[in-house]
């Protein structure tokens, strides 16, 4: 069985994290194992598809910290993407045979 995420988990994995309060961009991409141009471009599409919402950022040394938030409609997507994952977990993979 391979190890690789679908683009579906990372999308997931990354709604998570800033469920759970990870906010900053640098601490998403860490958390969800990514590198800064894949996130950039995912958190851009979570942000069209409204799933997380920009947070007002400070600004400090001419640069805005920009912090992500979960919105209802993200934290739905979390919530029943857990509950199914629950519902077909297999344990033990000879299960399967």
């Amino acid at each position: 069985m391979s190890s690789r995420r679908s683009r579906f988990e990372i999308y997931v994995d990354i709604l998570t994290e800033i469920m759970n309060g990870t906010k900053k961009p640098t601490k998403i991409m860490y958390a969800a194992n990514l590198s800064y141009q894949p996130l950039k471009h995912i958190l851009q599409s979570l942000l069209d598809q409204g799933l997380i919402e920009e947070e007002d950022g400070k600004i400090k040394d001419k640069r805005t910290k920009v912090k992500y938030g979960l919105t209802q409609k993200g934290l739905n997507v979390v919530r029943y993407y857990s509950k199914a994952k629950d519902l077909v977990e297999v344990s033990n993979p000879k299960d399967l045979d």
